[in-house]
């Protein structure tokens, strides 16, 4: 009995020996498991971290140029014109993230812009001379953001907030004006996540406005050609003196429209015969769909110094009117036309030159020789 208890005993010291050497193995082993962790940690790349951070938010703010701060999505596909003026300024911008039109583009313009445009949605345009937006065909399109483009009209604030509130989607609004077209292809890449684009057309617009300027800047007042831009199926209609339409006109020339109550709409101001003989312009521009193919054969227009002089001539429109009608974009085009009509010793290029590159620019076209010609044919002087 004393032996067999003295080998409990030894038995039991051994089993309690052995478990504390298994305890101490088991917690260096641990540790080891603890100091690998920790060294792979280390050795993790950032990258392999990062899904287990806060998601970025999927929203940004971005006040636009009426003051108004919208939440917008961070990523912006899908984007919708408020009208017709946003609509040429988009169709420069981003094509590719437009769900549908303003207005419905004709073969001219679907040959530059892409048959794809063919089949999208027309919406009709919001806050213009008339509300013919189909908010229902917008809503269907789910548009990510609507944009305004042009100048900032008076209540043009308040119109935004109610159209935005009413559609439940961000409606921004970016000013894009003659003297400044730079500056609202730079806001524009800012708000869609395309600077490269933006930085482009911001460049291109913003050389051809200060050349045109540093240009007229060595014409005198009193040396500046006196003209007409005439519209309308009778030739009857004027874009006026001093009008947000006739800012091409007024940049350049000596606009002779000058009247009491300045339009501010496309088709100017009705005017008689009588009084654009006695304005008597030096030079005519006449907009396509008035009488440029007819006047010189009409007796009632004799006696203008202008016709009886030949020196008429037909503003090219496609794919847009390059002065105005809307004024927008276009006008960049017309701005380097116009003042090239009437000083060409004033430039170091020619109305050719500047073509090719605007529309390959703004519009990613490069213009064929035949097409060249065809646009230019009636407007500038025949070699």
């Amino acid at each position: 009995m004393k032996i067999q208890a003295t080998r409990r005993s030894f038995l039991g010291l051994v089993g309690a020996v052995a478990l504390s050497a298994c305890l101490t193995l088991s917690l260096a082993g641990c540790g080891n498991d603890a100091a690998e962790q920790d060294a792979q940690k280390q050795d993790t790349p950032a990258e392999a971290t990062q899904g287990n951070e806060p998601a970025a938010a999927d929203t940004i703010s971005f006040t636009d140029d009426l003051g108004r701060t919208v939440e917008l999505p961070t990523q912006i596909d899908r984007i919708c014109p408020s009208g017709f003026t946003a609509q040429q300024v988009l169709l420069t911008m981003a094509p590719d993230k437009m769900v549908g039109l303003a207005q419905e583009l004709n073969d001219d313009q679907l040959k530059i812009f892409g048959a794809k445009f063919k089949d999208y949605p027309v919406f009709g345009a919001v806050l213009g001379a008339s509300d013919t937006l189909n908010r229902e065909a917008v809503a269907a399109a789910d548009p990510q953001v609507i944009i305004d483009t042009g100048e900032a009209k008076k209540g043009a604030k308040e119109d935004l907030d109610a159209l935005q509130e009413q559609l439940g989607i961000p409606v921004v609004f970016i000013e894009a004006k003659l003297s400044d077209y730079g500056a609202a292809y730079a806001r524009l890449g800012e708000l869609l996540g395309m600077e490269e684009r933006g930085s482009e057309l911001s460049e291109y617009c913003t050389a051809v406005y200060e050349k045109t300027e540093s240009t007229m800047v060595n014409i005198p007042e009193d040396q500046r050609v006196h003209m007409a831009y005439l519209l309308g199926e009778n030739g009857l209609n004027a874009i006026a003196k001093t009008s947000f339409q006739g800012a091409v006109i007024d940049m350049v020339a000596d606009n002779v429209v000058v009247v009491d109550d300045v339009s501010g709409k496309g088709n100017g101001n009705e005017i008689s015969l009588e009084q654009i003989a006695l304005w008597n312009p030096d030079l005519i521009i006449f907009q396509e769909g008035s009488i440029y193919d007819t006047v010189g054969d009409n007796p009632a227009w004799a006696g203008i110094a202008a016709i009886d002089n030949h020196n008429y001539y037909q503003v090219p429109g496609d794919p847009y009117c390059w002065m105005n009608n809307p004024p927008t974009v276009n006008q960049l085009m017309g701005l380097q036309w116009l003042p090239r009509l009437l000083y060409p010793d004033a430039f170091d290029d020619t109305i050719a030159d500047v073509t090719r590159a605007y529309y390959s620019t703004m519009y990613n076209y490069d213009l064929s020789d035949e097409e060249l010609a065809d646009l230019l044919k009636d407007a500038m002087p025949q070699q």
